[in-house]
């Protein structure tokens, strides 16, 4: 069955389940779709463009996020975090009369509530290309506190926060299940590190 979702179809802002990501609000449409869902359930979607355009065409899946923090501004404006909780996939947009879009959803996750984990080799892969990864970008990284983390927010953390293209991140949300995330990141982080290694520098978004 189908659940009708408000989205926020925002270009670079990919959202992952269990990860949060600040956003300020400040267009017309945006500030009424926070109003609302604030007065619903607190859950909007956030998806990517997949191109140009008013209104723009949408890749398929995106990730429901729950406002977990407000700030309303004295102007209008909300300062929010969202907490990502499940992916979704657009059955069809829905004609509606709000400023913002709003989509049927089909959610993708629900039977997935559960940590997933990862094969310690598999962990233990991804933690070693991090670390080179991060090295070879000169980020300071506590890796004990990385070492701490449970394996779906490691492999979230790094999907959502490491400087991917655009559809990069898209393919990392899209993919099924914990081992094929983890498996792509690894495969992106080797990627991007002999583009940097290669050319002293590389456009990252």
């Amino acid at each position: 069955m189908g659940r009708r979702l408000a989205i926020f179809p925002l270009g670079g802002a990919i959202l992952f389940p269990r990860m949060h990501l600040p956003l300020h609000i400040f267009e017309p449409r945006y500030r009424a779709m926070v109003m609302e869902a604030m007065a619903r359930d607190r859950r909007i979607g956030m998806i990517q463009p997949s191109g140009p355009g008013e209104p723009a065409p949408l890749y398929s899946v995106g990730c429901i996020g729950r406002i977990a923090e407000v700030e309303a501004l004295e102007d209008g404006r909300f300062n929010i975090i969202l907490t990502g909780e499940t992916r979704f996939r657009v059955a069809r947009e829905l004609d509606v009369t709000t400023l913002f879009r709003q989509v049927e959803a089909e959610l993708l996750d629900e039977e997935e509530a559960e940590p997933q984990f990862l094969a310690p080799s598999e962990r233990a892969a991804l933690e070693e290309e991090a670390r080179t990864f991060a090295d070879a970008l000169g980020y300071a990284v506590e890796w004990d506190a990385v070492a701490t983390l449970d394996d779906e927010t490691l492999v979230n953390a790094i999907a959502q926060i490491a400087p991917f293209d655009t559809a990069s991140k898209q393919g990392l949300l899209e993919a099924e299940g914990l081992s094929q995330r983890s498996e792509m990141t690894i495969q992106l982080m080797q990627f991007f590190r002999r583009g940097e290694d290669g050319q002293g520098s590389m456009r990252l978004h």
